[in-house]
């Protein structure tokens, strides 16, 4: 509206022959005010209502700019919007794209870990397994050498005992010679020759 005043009024129009206006009953407001009220919603009694109209008014005016500045801000404003949307699209995509990797990385991970793990236990199984033969193996050793050895110690005790008769029988042997030989000695009166050499 005010664009319209401003128009009609630096125009090159001839200016309108002045009438005797009748004597006004009121005083009658100006053309400007009486083009706002045209517009403008009705005052309400309220105080409120009147700030209001007042805001009302200065939000028309500020909504009315240059037709051709706001389609090309609002081309920029749209390419920029987009551009942000196409920004946040591709930072979703790369944090999707990187939360995929770190999830397949962990999964790989963690199967790795898990076949470790498994050929870890084999591994210590078959060594307890080959342990537990040793052992068996030593347990049959030490059983048959506990066998042969005490087969030995009967043995040497066995060769022992015929040692200790073989001993007794010659020293029985031996004193029975020497009784006979005393006896001998005896009958004939003569003193052995053996054991003066003893002396």
């Amino acid at each position: 509206m005010a664009e319209l005043q401003t128009k009609a009024e630096p125009g090159s129009a001839p200016a309108p022959v002045p009438v005797k206006p009748e004597p006004p009953l009121a005083e009658a407001p100006p053309l400007d005010a009486f083009d706002k009220k045209a517009v403008a919603p009705p005052p309400l009694p309220a105080p409120a209502a009147a700030e209001e109209t007042k805001a009302l008014a200065v939000v028309e005016n500020e909504k009315k700019p240059d037709p051709v500045k706001k389609v090309t801000g609002g081309s920029l404003d749209r390419d920029i919007a987009l551009a942000e949307i196409e920004k946040e699209k591709r930072l979703s995509n790369v944090k999707a794209w990187e939360e995929s990797e770190k999830s397949k990385a962990e999964n790989k991970a963690q199967k790795q870990l898990s076949a470790v793990a498994a050929w870890e236990n084999s591994k210590k199984a078959a060594l307890e397994a080959q342990l537990r033969k040793i052992e068996e193996q030593l347990e049959k050793k030490k059983a048959e050498y506990g066998e042969k050895m005490k087969n030995k110690i009967a043995l040497v005790h066995k060769q022992a005992e015929e040692k200790r008769a073989m001993v007794e029988a010659k020293r029985g042997e031996e004193v029975l010679k020497a009784e006979e030989i005393a006896a001998k000695y005896r009958a004939t009166g003569t003193t052995p020759k053996k054991l003066l050499g003893c002396f």
